[in-house]
């Protein structure tokens, strides 16, 4: 499994994202070679000023020196400059590029992914880890790679330098590595939990805030500070382990290398006093290897950012490799949009993946012909809203098919089979966006007029004219600044701008109160002309004038016909009808039994 790699072969699965922007990592590469070798430079130079400046007391020396000097430190701080850009910018790319990448993905994923997935674990990974990705490819990985450049050129200067002292330093280099290793996937693993525990106090916090009313309606305010404390607090502790286990790293690493360094001081001092070195060899020696150490040291450091860098890619990756159940054929059939019966079920039975042994529908065979529009009633559970999930394909029945202009619709195109269809929830979904955006989603090519026609058809245009900037005015968060009745009203023109051929209606009436439900029925009335139409009927009164009801009981049909017709023939239907009605059942049927009382709302 993944905690199992080296953070390296996990740092792999970046590259493709890198790999557009080669040139651009090229050229910040170049730059960062520049800046070693004029920080290679440096100690040769300061063996010269010594030996032959300040020993010899030659002044011309050290006037040379100083014009060198400037000239190094304007090509260095260019080179500087450029590397920082060059590879700041590539982080910023790559980062968009795997934004984009994740959130195009996670709109193909069937709608139970995010069902058995909290919705603040997902938006974690969208952007705190590639955030954290941002930081560690636009920063860390150039002084990654600056630090192990310098070692490296270090160890060169060192070798040309003196080749005794060398190999004190040399010997000391896997001794301060050695912690590096042990501790780095203990590094990495604390890093990975500590940002699954920054998703678990993101997704309680946006959870509350969403349901902010319950809580203050409750006056739960106290019990939830306690429970966010609670989070937080274990995220606190996973972030104080993995920073004791960083600092432990950092400390042994530069301990480590400075006592190396001591040592090695001691040794050149000895041969200075004996004559087999110059004291500006010593200087220089002493320059590279500080060089070295300081190199070991930021590695050392910097491997704590890419083993976090590995736990926020792992997390992406494992997001990015989710295969979504509801896909589209490779080769999809046409529908045929002349097809007399519209819609069909031919003996489904289903089961939500969350409780298999519980059958959704059984056994379900109907069929509604075009343009015709059908009511579906039944207690709660019968299997109502089930029937719509199947018919947008958010899921696939387990046995049995379904047809859609004729045609299975495992064998469609997902785009052929939604963009047909509009469905108007019995909750109004909306985004925070303003009205034009909201209006517009259910056709994004249309004009400024035909919105204008929809909104006007939906009994929408003259209250969408009286906000603060009309048609430009936001709306807030699941448009939360307009009422019950007006986001209804919206969402119909929404499904009017989309101009479906099957319409999918769950009572969208049901919670609105006497005026905002005459408006939304007009609207909805307009909506329905010329179009096959199912409707989800909470009360019976809405469909008593459809062409046909269709009477579900868990999962199966039981019965079909008019109102009048499932009157005289369903003793289920019949019931259902004296509740709401108080028309009594007909003598020859005789009540139901209490278990059809009890589920009798619709």
């Amino acid at each position: 499994m993944a905690d199992q790699k080296r953070p390296i072969s996990v740092l792999r699965n970046l590259w493709p994202y890198i790999k557009p922007y080669r040139m651009r990592l090229f050229a910040a590469l170049a730059a960062l070679l520049v800046t070693t070798a004029i920080n290679a430079s440096i100690g040769q130079g300061l063996r010269v000023v010594i030996d032959q400046g300040l020993i010899a007391q030659s002044l011309e020396v050290l006037n040379q020196a100083l014009i060198i000097m400037v000239a190094v430190v304007v090509v260095l701080a260019v080179a500087t400059y450029l590397r920082f850009y060059w590879v700041t910018s590539l982080g910023e790319y790559v980062t968009a590029d795997i934004r984009r990448s994740v959130f195009r993905h996670l709109v193909t994923l069937h709608p139970s992914y995010f069902e058995e997935n909290r919705s603040g674990e997902i938006m974690s990974r969208l952007t705190t880890d590639t955030t954290l990705l941002q930081s560690i490819i636009g920063s860390s990985v150039s002084f990654a790679l600056r630090s192990f450049l310098t070692m490296l050129v270090g160890i060169v200067m060192l070798l040309i330098t003196n080749i005794k002292l060398t190999a004190i330093v040399l010997l000391s280099v896997p001794i301060v590595l050695l912690p590096i290793i042990i501790y780095g996937k203990r590094v990495r693993e604390l890093s990975k939990s500590s940002q699954d525990r920054i998703a678990d106090v993101g997704t309680y916090a946006g959870e509350i805030i969403q349901q902010m009313k319950v809580v203050q309606s409750y006056h739960r305010q106290d019990f939830e500070n306690q429970a966010f404390n609670t989070e937080v607090d274990a995220a606190l502790d996973v972030a104080k382990a993995r920073i004791r286990q960083r600092a432990a790293l950092i400390a042994v690493a530069i301990s480590l290398s400075f006592i190396a360094i001591g040592f090695m001081v001691w040794i050149g001092g000895r041969d200075v006093m004996t004559g087999a070195m110059s004291g500006g060899e010593l200087a220089a020696f002493l320059f590279y290897a500080v060089m070295v150490a300081m190199g070991v040291a930021s590695i050392s450091e910097i491997i704590g950012e890419l083993q976090r860098a590995a736990g926020a890619t792992e997390r992406l990756m494992e997001l990015l490799a989710v295969e979504s159940d509801i896909q589209s054929p490779q080769a999809p059939l046409a529908p045929n949009f002349n097809a007399p019966t519209h819609v069909s079920f031919d003996q489904v039975n289903f089961s939500y993946p969350s409780r298999p042994n519980e059958k959704a529908l059984n056994a379900l065979t109907l069929a509604i012909a075009r343009n015709e529009t059908v009511a579906l009633v039944g207690p709660s559970g019968a299997g109502k809203s089930t029937l719509f999930e199947l018919l947008l394909r958010f899921y696939d029945p387990q046995q049995g098919s379904i047809a859609i202009n004729q045609v299975d619709v495992r064998e469609q195109s997902l785009a052929d089979i939604r963009q047909h269809i509009a469905l108007v929830p019995q909750q109004p979904v909306l985004f925070s966006a303003d009205v034009w955006h909201n209006i517009r989603y259910g056709n994004p090519n249309a004009s400024d007029e035909q919105v204008l026609a929809a909104a006007k058809a939906a009994n929408a245009h003259e209250f969408i004219e009286r906000l603060p900037e009309g048609y430009g005015s936001y709306l807030g968060e699941n448009g939360v600044r307009l009422s019950g009745g007006q986001k209804q009203r919206i969402v119909i023109a929404r499904a009017i701008l989309a101009n479906p051929e099957l319409l999918l209606l769950d009572e969208a009436t049901s919670a609105l109160d006497a005026q905002s439900e005459h408006l939304v029925q007009q609207a909805l009335e307009k909506l329905m002309q010329g179009r096959t139409t199912i409707i989800i009927a909470h009360r019976l009164a809405t469909v008593k004038n459809v062409d046909r009801i269709l009477l579900l009981q868990d999962g199966e049909l039981k019965a079909q016909g008019s109102h009048n017709e499932l009157m005289q023939s369903s003793e289920l239907y019949a019931k259902l009808a004296s509740l709401q009605f108080n028309e009594q059942a007909t003598p020859e049927k005789p009540d139901l039994d209490q278990k059809v009382v009890a589920n009798s709302s619709i």
